[in-house]
């Protein structure tokens, strides 16, 4: 990928990620995680749907009621139907949604830039469609549309749209951004915008992952489907090592540094916890079951913080009878029971494909209800959307939190 060196004028080309970030480990390193989320093929998408759509005509006065709070974001098809099967699932994606694809900061159309380009990384076509009339009524033209899908090297980009889609690829795929996005981005962007830029991207990631693991199906063609004869090639910078120090730093006071972190931006800490109040408090699945895909879809992103806190005063992982360790070295550890390592692996597939594959909802379908599956994919995607924003901000580890262990190369089977 190429970026625009501010200072020079020149061109710099950046290398895409290698190896060395997620490739086979060498004794003493972070060993090897689920491969990243794809940049030079698309993940194939389901066809039919596996959660299906909730008929109007059974909806219960509290689902109609949701669904019409919905009413503001246009017609979203199938999707809030589908929601609805798990009706507190709906009640707490609602506010975030809302905010993130109406009211925050960004201007319409770098609001419309970023949530479009994340849907078009997940392959999401029906959050594509969804989204395709608001950035219109932005100005966005058609033509502009599909240069979202060709990224930041589409023609007609200025140097800021380029960057502000380069920003989008890296923490969708890297689960982090670099210092050198970070800044140029910051360069126009002030510190709410940089807060709802992160929060906007893995927001609609999560969404993408639910959606695409439900297989919410497009229920007619829109204005501007999801483009399929533009090539997928995602183009990023290497990871960079975890930040030692805060990027945005947390208001003063007692309470977890992230809940601090997030306040700096009162309308977010408003609304952001809808999805995790769900994980934590709503959802059907036990303790263990929701800690294992919790650390291990942060070990995926290798969100520190998010495991310390799991391991630790959150989740208290070992009160549930998980071993952390055994989690990081991942399905393939002897021991595990056989929907353990589908719950593993099903972590693992939305980590890389913003999908569950078919092998791995089938296993688990022999063990969990609808309720149940929904609330696997939920745990995993609204967890995804916590590390990538820690990862961003740079929330740091307490003194005394459990960090990552040090696996060698063969306490990591493959």
């Amino acid at each position: 990928m190429t970026y625009p060196n501010r200072e020079t004028g020149a061109w710099v080309v950046v290398v895409v990620m290698t190896l060395v970030a997620f490739g086979a480990p060498v004794v003493g390193q972070t060993p090897a995680r689920p491969d990243p989320p794809p940049t030079l093929s698309a993940p194939s998408r389901l066809e039919a749907p596996r959660v299906s759509p909730l008929p109007q005509r059974g909806w219960t006065s509290s689902q109609r009621d949701v669904a019409e709070r919905y009413a503001s974001l246009g017609d979203t098809g199938n999707l809030v139907p589908t929601l609805l099967n798990a009706p507190e699932l709906a009640e707490s994606v609602l506010p975030f949604l809302r905010y993130t694809s109406l009211y925050s900061t960004l201007s319409a159309r770098e609001r419309a830039i970023v949530i479009l380009r994340t849907a078009w990384l997940a392959q999401s076509a029906v959050l594509w469609g969804n989204h395709v009339p608001l950035a219109q009524a932005a100005g966005l033209s058609i033509q502009q549309l599909r240069q979202i899908a060709v990224g930041p090297n589409g023609e007609g980009w200025d140097p800021f749209d380029s960057t502000l889609i380069a920003f989008v690829d890296e923490l969708f795929v890297n689960s982090s951004v670099t210092d050198a996005t970070w800044a140029a981005v910051s360069s126009r962007f002030d510190l709410y915008n940089m807060v709802d830029a992160v929060m906007t991207v893995a927001e609609f990631t999560t969404l993408s992952i639910v959606a695409n693991s439900l297989g919410v199906q497009v229920d007619r063609p829109g204005p501007f489907p999801l483009p399929t004869d533009v090539a997928y090639r995602v183009e990023v910078p290497d990871r960079e090592p975890a930040l030692t120090r805060p990027r945005i730093d947390p208001v003063d006071g007692d309470g977890l540094r992230v809940t601090r972190t997030i306040a700096r931006h009162p309308q977010v800490s408003e609304h952001w916890r809808g999805n995790t109040n769900y994980v934590n408090r709503l959802s059907p699945l036990s303790p263990h079951d929701r800690e294992l895909l919790i650390l291990r879809i942060g070990w995926n992103c290798q969100a520190e913080y998010e495991w310390a806190k799991h391991v630790g005063s959150v989740g208290r992982a070992r009160d549930h009878g998980l071993e952390p360790r055994r989690i990081a070295e991942g399905p393939a550890a002897p021991g595990w029971q056989a929907y353990e390592v589908a719950l593993l692996e099903a972590a693992d597939d939305m980590y890389r494909d913003a999908m569950v594959s078919d092998r791995t909802w089938n296993t688990l379908r022999s063990t969990f209800d609808t309720h149940e599956m929904m609330s696997v994919v939920m745990t995993v995607a609204t967890y995804r959307f916590v590390s990538m924003t820690l990862n961003a901000f740079g929330v740091q580890l307490r003194d005394d939190d459990e960090g990552f262990p040090t696996l060698s190369l063969r306490s990591a089977p493959r």
